[in-house]
């Protein structure tokens, strides 16, 4: 498909929206298909040169400089708003948690304070810390409280946190157990169970007993699948590529009461594009059309990025031209999707002018747009322009994020420098950045594939100091390098090392 043809899907400029559509648009810019982009590292060698980047004041301007993704400003919280108030006691509730203090005993110290919308928010961010157990426990200890009355809420959230830990089994298990406290599950408790099984690894078992469930409401009167129903199953679908799958859910879809919402187009089209599935996206975006569905900013976003993954820049650059000739506004997504795909394809200046526009417009650059010019330089083979971003960034003292490490990292890695990443490596500490699991790991194959094993060797020391035991996998994908590489005198052997990353890997 050429881009003269994308005209039928994508109609340049979009339809003019009245204000009232335009704040209902807006209201979807959290949702959570809002692309985010990813950096891959691909090899290049280092060039010294340094060509003009327009405007860089930003990278070494005062931390007002630097945002987050997001454009929306913050409420400031009220003292006296409920909300606010609950979210306190949590995080005074989970400060408490502790192995001297046990989570009973804390819930047992405030019980005249607790309600069921505290309880809410600590199964919330005892998931969010991998404590499901304790989930389980403060659901125990609700169930013994005067004021508590079982409700399909409290199952919905037990079941949707148990499933993002892959706990299905436990997700079930508090499905029975609603049932037998007598009460009667409804579509979002369906919904949840969907979700939990979609989280598990085998996703051939997940996708049927999903389908198996979503035919099991339809015979429920109170159960009938709504339009959350159909989005999970068809982004599931979509994922998953069964395009027939996906088609079999649209006619059903259409054939039911329920409407298609922005949701669902969007989610189906993200799911595709990440698969490089572009004509089925494109697909989905007539059938968006053809049912006057109208797009919000996430819908470009998602174009935009799936486009610039293929390197289909024609299309990328007409979506985003009618993106500035519509009422919506672009955002940090936007640019910082376009600059590291220009780069992926080294078409250095036509990121470096995207990041010019995104300045000129006003757009303060964040973090991410700055880990996206980082990697751009790299892959570009132009180390000297990435590490001087990098430096800008330490140099205006703002927090330097792992994640930005981790970009730096990984360009000189991938120039084949592992000895400035090395140096930069033992500079962490002195810039306040502590090294994760994921900067371990690129090191780890960096430093194999060089056949460094000083470096190699100091960085299993750092990983057993800083208390970092990686699992099987980690190891599995170098251990086969390491056992080839020829012993060096003075140095540790390859037969030794390799027995240390057995013991890592079996200690995990």
């Amino acid at each position: 498909m050429n881009p003269a043809s994308l005209s039928h899907l994508w109609p340049v400029p979009v339809p003019v929206f009245e204000k009232s559509e335009m704040n209902s648009l807006q209201s979807h810019s959290w949702h959570p298909s809002l692309i985010r982009v990813s950096a891959h590292s691909s090899s290049a060698n280092y060039s010294g040169n340094q060509p003009r980047f327009p405007q860089l004041a930003p990278v070494t301007t005062p931390t007002t400089r630097i945002s987050r993704d997001s454009t929306r400003p913050r409420k400031k919280s009220s003292p006296t708003n409920d909300k606010s108030e609950a979210q306190e006691l949590v995080r005074l509730l989970m400060r408490k948690f502790t192995d001297k203090e046990p989570l009973l005993k804390t819930l047992n110290k405030y019980v005249k304070m607790v309600r069921t919308e505290h309880c809410f928010l600590l199964f919330e961010e005892l998931g969010k810390n991998d404590k499901w157990l304790q989930c389980l426990e403060v659901f125990r200890w609700m169930q013994k409280q005067r004021w508590y009355i079982a409700d399909n809420g409290v199952y919905s959230k037990l079941i949707s946190v148990m499933g993002k830990k892959g706990q299905t089994r436990m997700a079930m298990w508090l499905f029975t157990e609603m049932r037998n406290s007598g009460c009667r599950p409804d579509s979002s408790v369906y919904n949840a169970l969907i979700t939990a099984h979609l989280h598990s690894r085998d996703k051939t078992r997940a996708l049927a007993k999903a389908l198996g469930y979503f035919e099991k409401m339809k015979g429920i009167e109170r159960c009938k699948p709504n339009i959350v129903t159909y989005n999970i199953l068809l982004r599931a679908f979509a994922q998953a590529g069964n395009v027939e799958q996906v088609n079999s859910l649209f006619k059903d879809l259409d054939e039911s009461f329920v409407s298609s919402d922005i949701y669902t187009f969007n989610g189906v089209m993200d799911a595709y594009g990440k698969n490089g599935m572009i004509r089925e996206m494109e697909s989905v975006l007539s059938r968006m059309k053809r049912n006057q569905c109208k797009p919000d900013i996430i819908t470009f976003n998602l174009l935009i990025d799936s486009y610039g993954k293929r390197q289909e820049f024609d299309k990328m650059e007409q979506v985003y031209k009618s993106l500035l000739r519509s009422k919506l506004k672009p955002t940090l997504p936007t640019f910082n999707s376009m600059i590291l795909n220009y780069g992926k394809a080294r078409l250095r200046e036509k990121a470096e002018h995207v990041y010019k526009s995104m300045n000129d417009m006003g757009y303060k650059p964040s973090f991410i747009t700055y880990e996206s010019l980082i990697y751009m330089y790299g892959l570009c083979d132009n180390v000297s322009r990435a590490r001087e971003l990098f430096d800008g960034l330490v140099v205006s003292k703002v927090r330097i994020n792992v994640s930005t490490l981790n970009a730096m990292l990984e360009v000189y890695c991938m120039n084949g420098l592992p000895m400035e990443a090395d140096v930069l490596f033992e500079r962490a500490s002195s810039i306040q950045v502590l090294p994760d699991s994921s900067t371990y790991k690129l090191l780890y194959k960096a430093y194999t594939k060089a056949n460094m094993k000083e470096l190699l060797d100091k960085l299993l020391k750092h990983m057993d100091k800083d208390g970092i035991v990686p699992n099987k996998r980690f190891f599995l994908d170098a251990l086969g390098a390491i056992g080839s590489l020829p012993a060096k005198s003075g140095s540790t052997s390859a037969t030794t090392r390799s027995s240390r990353s057995q013991d890592f890997a079996k200690s995990s």
